[in-house]
């Protein structure tokens, strides 16, 4: 397994990060709340948690009685994962960027995958396999860097171009730099709908009453500009999927 794009930036994070996941505003109080209301009733279905860091997303999918598989390529992350589900997930180590091939067509009933798609470059491949690993009444939430937000932070030149992009996070005890891929909506959404999905809800969160008593100044940066953007996309048969029509 090649070493994903965070890689290296998460493993100088990753414990400071996880002792402060369950009260981070951004993810507590602003991104987790509005993924959870798009993820659909779970109980007895088989979820995958891509990109599932410290378990998080995890042991909330546990909780409502889904039976959850996690992955992610960091491995202390996974390490903390493990910590905090004990058990009570199937756990591995996989690159995203890679294909999932030790996981059979239509093995889960929905993915979930928080924060993680702005790593991977090539978001068509990834999107295919997942509609692969899908049942045929599947659906994929998932939440990313709102490009609006990442093309006035990065400064970005052209709208249309995809491009790698790098940002230094300082909430933490030390600085960290942060690469990910900067696109556009019309890409995300391209890639979507190519790989053999459609989207059946668009969310762009603001931030909770939670939030405004943790941070009152970011609550009201988040009340008038979006940092993130949540889909729930459901998968399609093959035969309505263009280029893919069964004779």
């Amino acid at each position: 397994m090649k070493r994903s794009l965070p890689d290296e930036a998460y493993t100088k994070l990753a414990d400071e990060y996880c002792s402060r996941i369950d009260t981070k505003p951004h993810n507590a109080y602003y991104e987790r709340p509005a993924v959870i209301s798009l993820i659909p009733e779970v109980g007895n279905k088989r979820i995958l948690d891509a990109g599932c860091g410290p378990g998080v997303y995890s042991e909330w999918l546990l909780e409502q009685g889904a039976l959850v598989t996690g992955i992610d390529a960091n491995e202390k992350m996974l390490e903390h994962a493990e910590d905090r589900l004990t058990g009570r997930a199937e756990l591995r180590r996989a690159n995203l960027e890679e294909p999932l091939d030790f996981f059979s067509d239509e093995s889960f009933d929905g993915i979930v995958s928080p924060l993680t798609v702005t790593y991977i470059e090539d978001q068509h491949s990834l999107f295919r396999e997942f509609h692969r690993i899908l049942k045929e009444t599947g659906w994929f939430v998932f939440s990313t860097e709102h490009p609006f937000f990442s093309y006035r932070y990065f400064g970005i030149e052209n709208y249309f171009e995809t491009r790698r992009v790098e940002c230094t996070w300082n909430g933490f005890s030390e600085p960290v730099t942060m690469p990910s891929y900067y696109r556009s909506m019309g890409s995300i959404i391209t890639a979507l709908t190519e790989s053999g999905f459609v989207i059946d809800r668009m969310l762009e969160p603001l931030p909770t009453e939670e939030f405004r008593q943790a941070d009152g100044v970011g609550y009201d940066k988040l009340s008038r500009f979006p940092l993130f953007v949540c889909i729930r996309a459901r998968k399609l048969s093959p035969r309505n999927i263009p280029g893919q029509e069964q004779e």
